[in-house]
């Protein structure tokens, strides 16, 4: 087993000496780690060999592959500005690699720009199309965004099979998990992508034009009112005095009855009862027409 080991390293190492002979281009022993600055001048002698050779020949597949290892510099340099995305760096420099990979296919030297200018926007870009895609709206257990993609899975494959969409139960089985466990991770993906409220309704393939989801979702809350009423009440009520404030807040916070207010004050329930009317009044008149208070 050693012996063939060696044999085909020696092999590997034969070819490539023999397309750096060909090629004549300076022999990288670990493209991965040739220096920033280094990779920009080796990656020019690089790219000018990669335009005249064939797509698939095995000195193609080296020189590119070089150039690949030689900038993986650039990634790294992009994935770390989401190093607070909380996702895996590992995960993030995988993408990014697509995303170099992509520019090297398509970077020209007639472009008479650095590659590196050229290179940084399809890996962030990358990054950023990976994001999107995987990113929740809502925050949901790790469990259950694993779950959810194995029941997309599940239900495409069932979906197949059956020729219609697959019953919890059925995919309960499928997956090997509890019903309620598959329920639960419907709802989860719900909140992966939220739907509009101004999204158009479809019934039976077509849509209604005249009717979106917010029409058929919630109501009104007269709440709302009181917000505004409250904001408003409140320089009204810091303008009364302080039996006037403490009467308001037994009667309306505390709900006491007139007798009891009258009683806390040592005044007449028939007291009492003026002074509330006169205080209503006069935060009445103040909301109606705040010019008078």
């Amino acid at each position: 087993m050693a012996a063939v080991t060696a044999l085909e390293t020696t092999a590997a190492a034969q070819r490539t000496a023999e397309v750096i002979g060909e090629s004549e281009l300076p022999f990288i022993e670990d493209p991965s780690k040739v220096k920033p600055k280094d990779a920009r001048d080796l990656s020019r002698q690089f790219f000018d060999r990669l335009a005249m050779l064939e797509e698939g020949t095995h000195e193609f597949q080296y020189v590119r592959n070089t150039l690949i290892e030689m900038n993986l510099s650039l990634v790294r340099y992009a994935a770390s500005r989401f190093r607070s995305r909380g996702d895996s760096m590992e995960d993030i420099v995988q993408v990014g690699t697509i995303g170099l990979i992509k520019a090297i296919d398509r970077f020209e030297l007639t472009r008479e720009v650095e590659f590196t200018s050229f290179a940084v926007p399809y890996i962030v870009g990358e990054i950023k199309r990976f994001f999107r895609d995987t990113s929740w709206a809502v925050h949901v257990p790790r469990r259950l965004q694993e779950a959810r993609v194995e029941l997309a899975k599940a239900t495409e494959e069932l979906q197949t099979r059956l020729g219609r969409m697959p019953t919890v139960r059925e995919l309960s089985e499928l997956m090997s998990l509890p019903e309620e466990d598959v329920i639960e991770a419907r709802k989860a993906a719900n909140a992966y992508t939220p739907t509009s409220l101004d999204a158009a309704l479809v019934s039976n393939g077509a849509t209604d034009g005249d009717g979106v989801l917010a029409d058929f979702i919630g109501e009104e809350d007269s709440s709302l009112e009181l917000v505004e009423d409250f904001n408003s009440l409140a320089p009204l009520i810091a303008e009364l005095d302080d039996r006037e404030r403490l009467i308001v807040h037994l009667r309306f916070v505390e709900e006491r009855t007139q007798a009891q207010i009258g009683e806390e004050l040592g005044i007449s329930q028939m007291h009492v009862s003026r002074l509330i009317t006169r205080i209503l009044k006069r935060l009445r008149t103040g909301l109606l027409d705040p010019s008078v208070a």
